[in-house]
């Protein structure tokens, strides 16, 4: 079959006919994330109900609305679509990129189902990049954060804006361009998740993804029909000299890792506006992936809301928690089968051939994510998995897999005593995630992001994750620990040394802004046999 290839938006692209593809080997199936298991029975998962936005320099096509979204009206509905902070013009801003990146998520195409088909999908255009900046992309996502009354879980970000457009002096990722610190105050003001495109490394677009508040995604690629590669992450290398020569300018300043983990992003089909298939690849698709995921977990924890359900409340749709169940459920080291791995679909590797253990992250207890793949791969089913453990408190003990959110107090500890002892040998996997606390200096006290306004970072508090013995108090003769002095992210995968009790600890370190800080954290063990 004679392919015609182009370049979108940097993406290479290829069409092929629908009927050439199967979903084998699909992105979103078992090669993948693992979600078309989700939507079909017994779990019934697509995204009913769950609002996620979407901020592009283009956008969909709505039915009804624009000529090109007619031709195809029924396989990406999206809700709205708007330009800017206000409802879109009529076949003005239709974007093919746009579109494509909006079917990953809710395409209801047979042949290729989005990641959460059912969901609500709000799009924001910013328009051409030389008729706009960070003050037009801040005014869109704060006004699709606020739509579906409120209520919107997660936003997707396929692009970015690079240091040579940003207007301060000598700009660096320090995390202070107006448009991160926007990201980081509307993910805290609005409790909505931010997923960034991570493009960061050899000219690509940084801003924003020097964020706190969201989490970055890069992208993988097959090696035998299965994703488990990292195709470009962050810089692509982790050599001492290339951090050196691109901190500050390609990777964020200083020892904060930019990666939250990683999504098929090489060769992914996707549905364009005339009904055939593309095949794109970047991270601009590797994102989609994770914020539908969210639009699939938030319509489980809205169903365990609503048929009050023991061990959850509405803290499971706090930006935070999602964040943790995220990245604590990824795919790293495939599972031999007797579940000591936590049951782990796949390997994954870095460009070099590397794996998760024998990354610096897992070496050393100051660096919670690997550069390249973060915590591991997204998987939509584990996701299901943690999500489900439920949410226990301190005050109680807690079973095997289960997540929290909590508050700390300044140079105090909250502790989570494990109700069954730890299988020695087996791995433990533990993360936890706070806000950087970012204000709006708002000039004319409407509460409101408005052009010309500016933000002011307040620095992140210091908050340290432990494992240790349920009757030790002593942190410094700890089992594992994830002790990162610049991270809003701390992350433990360690084995178990020896079958025994174990607590995990959330210690605030040190206090740079307010005295006390919520937190949420997710863990999966492996009960003794």
């Amino acid at each position: 079959m004679k392919k015609k290839a182009w370049i979108i938006f940097g993406l290479s692209a290829s069409c092929i006919s629908a009927t050439a593809l199967a979903l084998d080997g699909s992105s979103v199936g078992e090669s993948g994330i693992d979600a078309i298991r989700l939507h079909n029975p017994p779990y019934n998962l697509i995204g009913r109900k769950i609002a996620i936005g979407q901020v592009e320099i283009g956008r969909p096509g709505l039915f009804g609305i624009d000529k090109a979204a007619n031709r195809n009206p029924t396989l990406v509905q999206v809700t709205r679509v708007f330009w800017r902070d206000n409802p879109a013009k009529t076949d003005t801003d239709v974007d093919p990129h746009a579109y494509g990146v909006a079917g990953m998520m809710i395409s209801s195409a047979k042949a290729l189902p989005g990641v959460a088909p059912g969901a609500r999908l709000y799009s924001s255009a910013i328009g051409p990049m030389e008729k706009g900046g960070q003050p037009e992309e801040c005014l869109a996502s704060q006004y699709l954060a606020q739509q579906n009354g409120g209520d919107l879980r997660a936003i997707n970000f396929s692009f970015g804006e690079s240091l040579e457009r940003d207007p301060r002096p000598q700009a660096v990722l320090d995390g202070n361009a107006l448009l991160t610190q926007c990201i980081d105050w509307s993910a805290r003001t609005h409790d909505v998740l931010y997923l960034i495109a991570g493009n960061q490394g050899r000219g690509g677009i940084p801003i924003p993804t020097d964020n706190f508040n969201g989490i970055n995604v890069a992208f993988t690629k097959r090696v035998k029909g299965i994703f488990s590669k990292v195709d470009f992450a962050n810089i692509g290398e982790s050599s001492a000299s290339v951090v050196r020569r691109l901190a500050g300018k390609e990777i964020n300043l200083g020892p904060r890792r930019a990666i939250g983990l990683v999504a098929p992003g090489h060769d992914i089909s996707i549905l364009n506006i005339e009904g055939t298939i593309q095949k794109v690849s970047g991270t601009s698709l590797a994102t989609p992936h994770v914020t539908a995921t969210v639009a699939l977990l938030q319509e489980f924890g809205d169903r365990q809301l609503r048929t009050k359900q023991p061990n959850w409340s509405l803290d499971s749709r706090r930006h935070q928690v999602t964040k943790a169940i995220l990245l604590n459920s990824t795919d790293k080291l495939k599972d031999k089968g007797d579940g000591l791995l936590l049951g782990m679909n796949k390997t994954i590797a870095d460009k070099g051939n590397r794996t998760w253990l024998e990354s610096d992250a897992y070496k050393d207890p100051k660096i919670p994510l690997d550069m390249q793949m973060g915590t591991g791969q997204l998987n939509a089913f584990r996701a299901y998995q943690q999500f489900k453990g439920g949410q226990w408190k301190p005050s109680q003990k807690v079973s095997p897999i289960g997540w929290d959110y909590d508050k700390v107090d300044t140079n105090a500890s909250v502790d989570y005593v494990l109700e069954k002892p730890l299988q020695q040998g087996s791995y433990v996997s533990l993360t936890l995630a706070w806000d950087r606390l970012v204000e709006l200096n708002d000039a004319n006290k409407n509460g409101q992001y408005d052009t010309g306004e500016i933000f002011k970072d307040q620095g992140l508090n210091n908050l340290d994750l432990y494992l240790i013995p349920a009757d030790s108090n002593n942190t410094n003769t700890y089992t594992c620990a994830s002790i990162s002095e610049t991270d809003s992210t701390e992350h433990i995968f360690c084995p178990i040394p020896k079958t025994g009790r174990y607590k995990i600890r959330v210690q605030h370190r040190k206090q740079v802004n307010e005295p006390t800080q919520s937190y949420a954290l997710a863990w999966w063990t492996v009960p003794a046999k």
